[in-house]
C-alpha cells in the first residue's frame, strides 16, 4: 500500500510540473532556451560528466547544485519543456525554424537520458537513437574479415597479426619525454592549417596537459570565453601520427574551434543561451566528433599528413627514420575496421558476451593490443552508444561538407557555426 501510495504522489507531482502555467516572458524560444540550460544542469547533477562544458550564468549552476530535483522531477520537467516547444509554431524565419528544432531535438535526447538514468535500457542502436539521432547499422563481424586479410598481406610474418602490427607500429612512438614538445608542435601546425580558413577568435587558447588513468586517449574541457584545456592521457604508446590526430579532434579545427565558434556566433552576437551549455549525450556530439574527426583530414589532404609526420615530427620526437608510407597505409585500412566496434558494444552492453570476449573481439577488429582493447572496453563502459559519433560520425560529416561545393573548408565552417543537426547532415 506504502509503494502505492508513493507511486500516486510521484504521479501528482509530475503532472503538477507539466501543467504550471508558464510565465509570459518564457513562453517563447528564449524562456525555453533558459529552461533548457537549467534543465541540462539539474541532469549534470545526477549524472557526473553529462555537462561536457558550461560558461553560462554562475547562479544557474549554482541553483542546480543546491536544488537538483530527482531523477523523476527533472524529467517531469524535461517533459513539461518537450511540449512547450513542440507547442510552438514554426517560425517563418529559417534561423529561428532551425532554433526550435535543436532545442527540440536536444530536450528529446535528455528525456531519454533521465529514463536510463531511471533504469530504462534501450538496444544499442535505439539508445544511439534517442541520445544522437543516428541509427547505426549492425553488420556481422564477417563482414570485415577481408579488410583483416588484406592487413595480414602487408604485414606477412610469424605471429598474430595484432603482435606483427604492434611491433611495426613501435618505430612511431613518441618516447615520454618528448610528447608534450611533440604535441605542441602537431597542434600548432593543425592550428596555422585551420587559421588560414578559418577566421578564429582573436583571444582563443588553451593549455595542454598530460595525464594517465583515463578510459580516452585525448579530451578537451571547454572553459568559456574561446579557451579550452587539452588532455592527453600517456597510459599508452602516442605515435607520430597520433599527435596530428590529437591536435585536430582536440584543437583545430576540431572540438576547440568548434566550442569557441558556437560560443562566438551564438552566445556573444545573438544571446542564445542554449549553446553555453553542452550536454555530452545529445545530437551535438554526432556533429562535434565527426566534424573533429573529418577535420584531420580536412587540415591535412592527401599525404600532407605523412610528410609532416616524417618530416618534422619524427626528427623532434628523436625518432629514426621508418617507412610512414607503409605504416599509414595500415592506418586506412583499419580506419575500415572502425565500425566493427558497434556490433561489440552491442553484444557487451546487451550481456551476450563477457568483458573478457569483448575486449579479444576488439583486439582482433582494430588490430590493437589487448592491454589497449581492454581500456577501450572501459570507454565502451562509461559512454556506450557514443561510439558511433567517431567513425559514422566523420563519414557523415565528410559527405555532407563535400556536398556543400568545391570549398570544403567553408562547408566545415558552417557546420561548425550553426545549430545543424545529425537528421539534417544525413
Amino acid at each position: 500500500m506504502r509503494s502505492l501510495i508513493l507511486a500516486l504522489i510521484a504521479s501528482l507531482f509530475a503532472a503538477a510540473c507539466a501543467t504550471t502555467p508558464v510565465p509570459a516572458s518564457h513562453s517563447g524560444l528564449d524562456g525555453a532556451a533558459e529552461d533548457y540550460v537549467k534543465l541540462i544542469l539539474r541532469i549534470g547533477e545526477h549524472e557526473a560528466g553529462y555537462v561536457d562544458a558550461y560558461y553560462g550564468p554562475a547562479e544557474w549552476a549554482e541553483e542546480a547544485k543546491a536544488d537538483p530535483g530527482t531523477v523523476a522531477t527533472t524529467k517531469a520537467q524535461a517533459d513539461a519543456l518537450l511540449a512547450r516547444l513542440k507547442a510552438l509554431p514554426v517560425p517563418s524565419d529559417p534561423m529561428l525554424a532551425q532554433r526550435r528544432a535543436y532545442l527540440i531535438a536536444h530536450v528529446s535526447a535528455a528525456e531519454a537520458r533521465l529514463r536510463m538514468l531511471a533504469g530504462e535500457r534501450l538496444s544499442f542502436a535505439d539508445e544511439a537513437y534517442a541520445m544522437f539521432g543516428v541509427r547505426p547499422e549492425l553488420k556481422p563481424l564477417s563482414d570485415y574479415d577481408p579488410v583483416l586479410a588484406e592487413l595480414d598481406a602487408l604485414v606477412p610474418g610469424p605471429g598474430p597479426l595484432v603482435d606483427r602490427i604492434t611491433a611495426f607500429r613501435a618505430a612511431f612512438a613518441i618516447p615520454k619525454d618528448r610528447i608534450e614538445t611533440v604535441m605542441h608542435r602537431a597542434i600548432a601546425e593543425c592550428r596555422a592549417r585551420t587559421a588560414r580558413h578559418i577566421t578564429l577568435p582573436t583571444n582563443e587558447s588553451f593549455t595542454l596537459a598530460l595525464v594517465g588513468d583515463k578510459p580516452w586517449s585525448g579530451y578537451n574541457y571547454y572553459e568559456g570565453g574561446a579557451a579550452s584545456r587539452i588532455e592527453i592521457n600517456t597510459d599508452f604508446p602516442i605515435y607520430t601520427e597520433r599527435a596530428i590526430d590529437l591536435g585536430c579532434h582536440e584543437g583545430y579545427p576540431g572540438h576547440h574551434v568548434y566550442n569557441a565558434l558556437l560560443e562566438q556566433t551564438f552566445v556573444r552576437d545573438r544571446g542564445w543561451v542554449e549553446m553555453s551549455v553542452y550536454p555530452l549525450f545529445s545530437p551535438m556530439s554526432f556533429i562535434a566528433e565527426g566534424s573533429a574527426n573529418y577535420g584531420i583530414d580536412l587540415a591535412f589532404p592527401g599525404y600532407e599528413d605523412t610528410a609532416f609526420e616524417r618530416d618534422v615530427l619524427m626528427p623532434l620526437a628523436g625518432l629514426a627514420p621508418a617507412d610512414v608510407e607503409k605504416k599509414n597505409r595500415i592506418l586506412d585500412l583499419t580506419r575500415r575496421l572502425a565500425r566493427a566496434e558497434y556490433t561489440i558494444a552491442d553484444d557487451y552492453l546487451a550481456g551476450r558476451i563477457s568483458r573478457e570476449q569483448a575486449a579479444a573481439l576488439i583486439s582482433r577488429y582494430s588490430v590493437t593490443a589487448p592491454d589497449k582493447a581492454a581500456q577501450r572496453v572501459r570507454f565502451i563502459d562509461t559512454y556506450r552508444s557514443y561510439i558511433i559519433n567517431y567513425g559514422l560520425g566523420r563519414d557523415t560529416v565528410q559527405a555532407w561538407v563535400e556536398g556543400q561545393g568545391p570549398d570544403h573548408w567553408r562547408g566545415m565552417q558552417t557546420l561548425l557555426s550553426s545549430q545543424i543537426l545529425p537528421v539534417d547532415i544525413l
